[in-house]
């Protein structure tokens, strides 16, 4: 009786089963949104963002799984990437700094890339930083400040990752190279914001505004 119930109930509602199906299938393979907890990107991302990640951006993914079928373009430096942390256990979310072979240091949280030092000018509001797409980055006081590092090779099927929000961001500089496989996509967009500051209603300013 119970097996005809269930059978019953899954013809009727097959139409429904299909959309949640190819709605998450979706989700998983081709695009996704995340929501933004902390403030390691600002103020590129603010804390509240729901930030849209193009899923098909490096490769194509089994629905479901970290499986990659098929790569579709390599990362480029500037790109904010999206990544599961095996040393984190976590979803991320950082600037991608450091392709495969780069020579990367840094001194006093200005950036030296292949022997060539990063410009940096200061606007109204920020620091612009001279990447291949310049960003702003926010610098805060920090009680420990990683502002420096020495020369460091970037390994084959690895990326240096940091976030712009430079002295309160857990980055590359503490958890290392992010592998290859890890990469999730790349967030290109903010769908929409809530200020938790302001009873959460949502800063209009934000929607759909380009993070790149």
């Amino acid at each position: 009786m119970q097996t005809k119930t269930a059978l019953k109930l899954l013809k009727n509602n097959i139409g429904f089963i299909s959309f949640l199906v190819l709605m998450f299938a979706c989700r998983s393979s081709l695009a996704d949104w995340n929501h933004v907890p902390t403030g390691s990107m600002k103020p590129t991302i603010m804390e509240g963002d729901r930030i849209l990640v193009d899923k098909l951006a490096y490769q194509l993914q089994l629905p479901f799984t970290n499986i990659s079928i098929m790569d579709i373009a390599e990362p480029e430096r500037g790109d904010i990437v999206v990544f599961e942390s095996a040393v984190e256990d976590t979803r991320l979310v950082k600037r991608l700094i450091g392709l495969p072979g780069d020579h990367i240091s840094m001194r006093d949280n200005r950036l030296t890339i292949n022997g060539k030092a990063l410009k940096y000018q200061i606007d109204a509001r920020n620091i612009i930083e001279a990447l291949d797409t310049p960003h702003a980055i926010q610098l805060v006081y920090s009680p420990r400040p990683a502002s420096s590092f020495t020369d460091v090779i970037v390994p084959a099927d690895h990326y240096f990752v940091m976030g712009d929000n430079r002295n309160n961001s857990k980055d590359s500089r503490f958890i290392g190279f992010v592998p290859k496989h890890e990469l999730q996509g790349k967030a290109t967009r903010t769908l929409y914001s809530l200020n938790a500051e302001n009873y959460y209603l949502p800063r209009t300013e934000r929607t759909l505004a380009p993070l790149i």
